[in-house]
């Protein structure tokens, strides 16, 4: 893993602890001195408010969980585009990595958004892949994938479970207790399918197992 990699990794691991920090704050009713409280910028102070509170006290509790899986999930994007990038060139979209189907569905969903007359998301292809295309991409191309993670089941596994916790996350509904707790659990799993990819051999990573089994965070 390179630097740029290890950089990233550390910064999700930073942001995953704040963001329990900040529920340890919530549900204590204290101030544990960090200088980040949340900032609301431009508030709709006309119509927000009469929304239900129940549902904007819901989406607030959201909000960590929605950052978190935002912030995750454009930086696998940028994993598979820089990766890609780095093995076949600037036009690695246009060749054979990425399947046709995938190249198919990502243009016909750009298109309907450009015949809306509203902004594009974006100018990148990547970007109008599904989280589920994402991994199908990655374990397609496991010649270039396959230095930077343990096992092609394990990433089908977790991208498939962060699929599944994805739904109710993009589409207004609360997780859970058991299904916030399923969250953490599986972005630690990918962050140790990614840090680990490159020491899984050494000595050093088979002492970062505790006594039950289970692996510690990086």
């Amino acid at each position: 893993m390179n630097v740029d990699e290890a950089l990233k990794v550390f910064g999700l691991t930073t942001q995953l602890i704040e963001h329990e920090l900040d529920q340890v704050e919530a549900g204590l009713g204290i101030d544990l001195g960090r200088g980040n409280k949340t900032v609301v910028i431009e508030e709709d102070h006309e119509y927000y408010p009469q929304i239900e509170q129940a549902f904007r006290d819901e989406a607030a509790a959201m909000a960590p969980h929605y950052e978190m899986f935002y912030s995750l999930e454009k930086t696998i994007r940028s994993l598979v585009a820089e990766t890609l990038r780095a093995a076949d060139g600037g036009s690695w979209w246009s060749g054979m990595r990425v399947p046709t189907k995938i190249k198919t569905d990502c243009d016909a969903r750009r298109q309907k958004e450009i015949d809306t007359g509203n902004t594009p998301r974006s100018d990148d292809e990547l970007d109008f892949a599904t989280f589920g295309e994402l991994g199908q991409i990655i374990t397609s191309n496991w010649d270039v994938f396959g230095s930077l993670f343990r096992s092609a089941k394990a990433v089908e596994r977790v991208m498939s479970n962060l699929n599944t916790l994805r739904g109710p996350i993009a589409h207004c509904s609360p997780l859970a207790e058991d299904e916030v707790l399923r969250l953490r659990l599986t972005v630690r799993d990918w962050f140790r399918l990614w840090s680990r990819s490159a020491t899984a051999a050494e000595p050093c990573d088979r002492g970062l197992h505790r006594s039950d089994g289970a692996h510690t965070l990086p």
